[in-house]
């Protein structure tokens, strides 16, 4: 892009040229060389399309994921975290060595050992994630949870998600329990276990979270 001065203004279209004004001044460029007929149906494209398919598809999970757990990722005090997460989707979206290039999936990533651990492993900010010190187990009509006594709190937030990768949507089920005693922590059981289903849980001190994270 290059500004141009004439006694003549041009506007439109010349050769290869592009003439146009902005904010007052007269400005010239080269046409793009992107073509969209091309970028859909061209072989020479077709890497790229493969990755802008992936990228979107993680770019969606990754939104809804975080829409269903807005209030505390706001906790979070890290501005940049929905470029992590996005970061986070696209990694686990690799693990899936199932599907053919441009078609692999957040959710075939998320069936396998490590791309559960990638999501546990991971920090939402200045909140230390739970360091796999939580327990969790379920039976026909419970799950129960168990966390270690070494971590100060007096409330446990339990979330679960289900998610729909079909239509990018998220049913949402959040339990709160204020300890009293309780070793084993009993929430309700919400989904069937063939659904893809995520738990979040966040501990709190005063009102305050202290840890915070997928189990």
């Amino acid at each position: 892009m290059a500004t141009y001065e004439s006694i003549i203004k041009i506007k439109g279209a010349v050769g290869d040229l592009v003439f146009y004004n902005l904010n007052g001044k007269n400005i010239v460029r080269k046409k793009s060389g992107f073509n969209k007929t091309a970028f859909k149906k061209s072989p020479t494209y077709e890497k790229v399309r493969q990755n802008s398919s992936e990228f979107g598809h993680c770019s969606k999970v990754g939104k809804m994921i975080r829409l269903a757990l807005d209030k505390f990722i706001k906790e979070s005090e890290e501005p940049l975290l929905y470029q992590k997460f996005a970061k986070l989707m696209t990694e686990i979206k690799d693990l899936d060595t199932i599907s053919e290039r441009g078609k692999r999936t957040v959710e075939k990533g998320l069936r396998t050992e490590k791309g559960q651990a990638m999501l546990t492993n991971f920090q939402f900010g200045t909140k230390l994630n739970l360091e796999n010190k939580v327990s969790f187990s379920s039976d026909l009509w419970n799950k129960s949870l168990k966390v270690d006594k070494q971590f100060s709190f007096d409330e446990v937030q339990f979330i679960t998600l289900k998610l729909d990768f079909e239509n990018y949507q998220v049913e949402k089920f959040e339990e709160n329990i204020f300890l009293e005693n309780k070793v084993e922590l009993i929430f309700e059981k919400h989904f069937d276990e063939d659904d893809l289903i995520l738990h979040f849980v966040a501990l709190k001190k005063e009102g305050k979270i202290t840890r915070m994270g997928f189990i």
